[in-house]
């Protein structure tokens, strides 16, 4: 069976998420339209490492590629002409950097061991960066919202900050934070967290939180008890879930 883990770059700002819709536009969706045609229009496994939400970007997202068990092939496809012919077809917006050769077992999202995202927060009005950006107009105490950072790594229960999928009712809400940092370059301040897995509108939810403590509106306390699971009561975390506008898949990790 002839598999490929392929490496893929996109502007979320087109598009309805990762997943493919029905009735959206979708990554996912159009990276089939480019690669189907190389394979005489054969129906392909297609599955990324995790699924991005609408408006989403991603600087190295992950994917396998698989043909059917019906439709095994003896001959060899120089990954490098698969790569130039699907670029061909892909909008401007998504770019594919690498194919590589992958075992037929391998999965994209079982097999990852790590994800990190970037989150990017403008603190000034910039004519370039809009689509890729939170830009808060509001001072922010980035010394505050570091010591926040600091309480993320390790095992947490992120139920407060995790909206509910409905493809996984029975998805645990405890999460293994790797990293947590926050850099400050320029007008930028980014924000980065590293963790096997990330629930639905997880980082999202987490950047707002530390936004509003930058603010002063939230404390270190009620944002060490939200890590808890079941603190900050008062606070409706929901309704200030960053913009998915700031928010790039950064990494995905793999046992070598």
């Amino acid at each position: 069976m002839n598999t490929w883990k392929i490496t893929v770059e996109y502007d979320g700002t087109r598009y309805h998420g990762w997943q493919e819709q029905i009735n959206a536009r979708s990554v996912l969706g159009v990276l089939r339209e480019a690669m189907e045609p190389s394979f005489g229009g054969v129906t392909l496994e297609l599955m990324g490492a995790g699924r991005t939400d609408a408006g989403v970007h991603a600087l190295a997202q992950v994917m396998h590629v698989r043909l059917p068990r019906s439709d095994r092939r003896t001959p060899s496809y120089p990954v490098e002409k698969l790569r130039r012919e699907w670029n061909d077809r892909l909008p401007s917006d998504v770019s594919i950097l690498r194919v590589e050769e992958a075992s037929p077992k391998f999965h994209a999202r079982h097999d990852a061991i790590a994800r990190s995202y970037i989150y990017q927060i403008a603190t000034r009005k910039s004519a370039f960066t809009k689509r890729h950006v939170w830009w808060i107009k509001e001072p922010l105490d980035v010394a505050a919202m570091e010591a926040a950072a600091l309480l993320l790594p390790g095992r947490h229960d992120f139920v407060r900050f995790a909206a509910k999928d409905p493809s996984r009712p029975n998805e645990s809400t405890i999460v293994v934070v790797e990293a947590a940092e926050i850099a400050v370059e320029d007008h930028m301040i980014l924000i980065r967290l590293e963790a096997s897995h990330f629930l639905w509108r997880m980082v999202r939810r987490v950047v707002g939180m530390l936004v509003k403590v930058g603010m002063g509106e939230v404390t270190l306390q009620q944002f060490e008890e939200l890590l808890q699971g079941q603190g900050g009561k008062e606070l409706d975390v929901a309704a200030w879930t960053a913009p998915a506008s700031g928010l790039f898949l950064e990494t995905v990790t793999y046992r070598t």
